[in-house]
């Protein structure tokens, strides 16, 4: 199974691609045409426990709604003493429960690797989370690590962006994709050919016949890129 969203959907600039009208019914037209999102504003400021409780309720059945980190965690504490923010984390996803996707751990760009950091961080981390790990330091890019994701179960987020490594990894049944644009020099710019999103099609096709299940991405929300190129892709991958 794969799902294909966006990350976010609150964006005024997507007025005439998918939104019309008050800003309070974007939800309801996002959820007509995909089944998952990713929560990004949550890395920002972290929802209350209340918050996430009405997105359940009014998320359709059948919708997932992944959900990133907070930078409390991975940018201010970078992992070190997390269970603080785990136990305010999973507060905030059993409040989403039924429509919960997985989570998505972005860690800084200047954490190098450090296995008995993120061995700890997995370990106190309940895995119903369903957590994603995303490296942005090349340190991290080492079969070691790949293996100490399997064994916690959690998933290798695979990237495309500007000066990030696209490596084709699945580390668990969940395979995570964040698709942060085409654009070689800048992260989240330019709208991917339909070329480029026939080769992730077939390559999301491949996960899913090795029984794999995808969340996929898109995070280039310039001049609503990120939602044509969602559109596509989710076309492309329809039987």
């Amino acid at each position: 199974m794969a799902r294909i969203g966006t990350s976010g959907w609150i964006y005024p600039h997507w007025r005439g691609v998918i939104y019309r009208g008050d800003q309070r019914t974007w939800l309801d037209q996002y959820t007509a045409e995909f089944d998952t999102v990713e929560l990004n504003g949550s890395f920002y400021r972290w929802p209350a426990d209340a918050r996430y409780a009405a997105w359940r309720d009014r998320l359709p059945d059948g919708f997932e709604m992944a959900v990133k980190a907070s930078r409390g965690l991975t940018h201010a504490r970078r992992l070190r003493d997390p269970e603080v923010w785990i136990e305010r984390i999973t507060r905030g996803l059993h409040a989403l429960d039924g429509k919960r996707g997985p989570l998505i751990v972005q860690l800084h760009p200047s954490l190098e690797r450090d296995d008995g950091l993120l061995d700890h961080f997995l370990t106190v981390l309940p895995d119903w989370t369903r957590p994603a790990i995303e490296f942005r330091h090349p340190s991290w890019h080492d079969e070691a690590v790949f293996a100490m994701l399997e064994r916690h179960a959690a998933a290798y987020c695979v990237m495309s962006g500007a000066h990030l490594p696209c490596i084709l990894r699945a580390t668990t049944h969940l395979v995570y994709v964040r698709l942060h644009g085409p654009d070689t020099q800048h992260l989240y710019a330019g709208s991917y050919s339909d070329d480029d999103l026939r080769w992730w099609a077939d390559r999301i096709g491949e996960w899913e016949a090795g029984g794999h299940e995808v969340f996929a991405y898109f995070n280039n929300d310039g001049e609503g890129n990120a939602v044509r190129n969602a559109r596509t892709l989710k076309g492309m991958l329809q039987p």
